[in-house]
């Protein structure tokens, strides 16, 4: 189902708070990639944003007063809770009809944690609507960052994964170790636009402090985990990703179509990405699936993923946010 927009609000407004809710409004599936088989516990279809959401959207941004947020809060909760009830009455259908436990776990599993991040999630979505930079363009990138609606107003977040050109200019620049997969230090020639893989998260930490000190007016450094989340936003059911159906890594670009809330690229399956966020017995959260995982473990809300923070992993990148 595509989504449409009415008329009171500009059109390239209207994709941008739809975004905003971490829909993602353009999915469509490459050509060239073979469509993955979906399970039928992640959403059949992209939701619409209903007519009273979009009026207090933009109530609020005529006049951002706390009665006017607050009003926009609570039509978001009536919206989540509609979302709860139906994952509630598929819970209790599956229960009568699945032929495997495993699809009852699943829907279990997605029930729990609306119910557990029920706040978290609806605060995440009044940020992102409230966001000054909700504008038209704001989805688009003249520089590889996009702005990550609802973070601070400084925060912007890399269009796509680090990837082993990229990596390898890192490499040779500081005499850095180079990824356990690159023969003789040498990247691989037919994986230049793979996402860079096999690095801990403190290569990863040394890499955004060698873009920090070449660049002396910004820093970067790795997304801290609720960062993440607002930049990739809900991932629907259609979009189309790295993620049980190949081998290993495939271009960053391979599922250019699949876009998140605020515009980036590859941020589901492909690889897992680390986050700054702290994790027990010294390790990491990391976020998005990869490229071995099962499709329901690279939802954007997935909270149980976190590696050790010195182990380099076969399915594990980084994504870059610069502050300005």
């Amino acid at each position: 189902m595509e989504v449409t927009m009415r008329t009171f609000m500009h059109p390239a407004l209207a994709v941008l708070c739809l975004a905003a809710t971490g829909i993602t409004v353009s999915a469509a599936p490459n050509n060239g990639a073979r469509q993955f088989r979906y399970s039928t516990t992640v959403e059949k279809e992209r939701p619409q944003l209903n007519e009273a959401t979009k009026r207090l959207i933009q109530a609020y941004r005529r006049n951002p007063s706390e009665e006017n947020e607050k009003a926009l809060r609570i039509q978001i909760g009536k919206n989540y809770d509609a979302v709860l009830a139906k994952k509630k009455a598929k819970l209790e259908e599956l229960k009568r009809t699945a032929r495997h436990d495993f699809k009852i776990k699943e829907m279990e599993d997605i029930v729990n944690e609306l119910i557990q991040n029920r706040e978290q999630r609806i605060t995440q979505s009044l940020k992102r609507f409230t966001d000054p930079r909700l504008r038209p363009g704001a989805r688009q990138t003249a520089d590889g960052y996009l702005p990550v609606l609802g973070a601070a107003q400084n925060v912007s977040i890399a269009y796509a994964p680090v990837t082993n050109a990229e990596y390898a200019k890192f490499v040779k620049a500081t005499g850095a170790k180079a990824p356990g997969d690159w023969k003789n230090n040498s990247m691989p020639a037919d994986k230049a636009n793979h996402p860079v893989v096999n690095v801990s998260f403190s290569d990863a930490q040394a890499y955004c402090n060698w873009l920090s000190k070449n660049d002396k007016n910004v820093r970067y450094r790795l997304p801290t985990e609720i960062e993440w989340e607002l930049a990739a936003g809900h991932m629907p059911k259609d979009a189309d990703f790295n993620c049980g159906e190949n081998d290993g890594t495939t271009p960053v670009n391979a599922y250019s179509k699949t876009l998140s809330a605020c515009g980036a690229i590859d941020m589901w399956g492909n690889v897992w990405e680390w986050t700054a966020t702290n994790r027990r017995n010294n390790t990491k959260a990391i976020k998005g699936g990869s490229w071995k995982s099962p499709r329901t473990s690279c939802r954007t809300e997935q909270k149980d993923e976190a590696r050790k923070a010195s182990v380099r992993y076969a399915d594990v990148g980084f994504r870059v946010v610069r502050e300005k």
